[in-house]
């Protein structure tokens, strides 16, 4: 087989505020605007890889989705537990000042870790993880 990631989903529950964090703080590009008002689906991506997107989008819109599921995953959403991404750059430390410079929420410092990575974690406005680690 040869498979690619093309696209993978993280909820937003505002999504300008969405956008100026993935656009404006880590420097995607916006690819498609689709929806209105807060039934927003946002697809972002890093410049020269237009191969691999993220799609953000409204959490628990399924048809098939309980009220109690709904519940739980914006529960998830507000304790960061529920959306999570990992992403790489080749200066960890720089680009952790660039974007402590921005205001970001920031969960942990660049810290080497004992499975041989460098990297730290922030959160998006809806609280979703983001971990970048250092290219090696």
């Amino acid at each position: 087989m040869d498979l690619t990631i093309h696209a993978t989903f993280l909820p937003h529950t505002d999504p300008e505020a969405s956008l100026a964090f993935y656009r404006d703080r880590l420097g995607f590009e916006l690819r498609q605007d689709v929806g209105k008002d807060t039934m927003r689906w946002l697809t972002v991506g890093p410049p020269g890889q237009p191969q691999t997107s993220i799609v953000l989008c409204p959490p628990g819109v399924d048809p098939g989705i309980t009220d109690d599921e709904r519940r739980t995953i914006k529960e998830m959403m507000a304790k960061g537990t529920y959306g999570i991404i990992l992403l790489t750059t080749p200066d960890v430390d720089a680009t952790f000042e660039q974007l402590q410079a921005g205001d970001v929420d920031v969960v942990q410092e660049p810290t080497n870790q004992p499975w041989g990575v460098r990297d730290f974690a922030v959160r998006d406005p809806a609280g979703n993880l983001i971990r970048i680690n250092e290219q090696r």
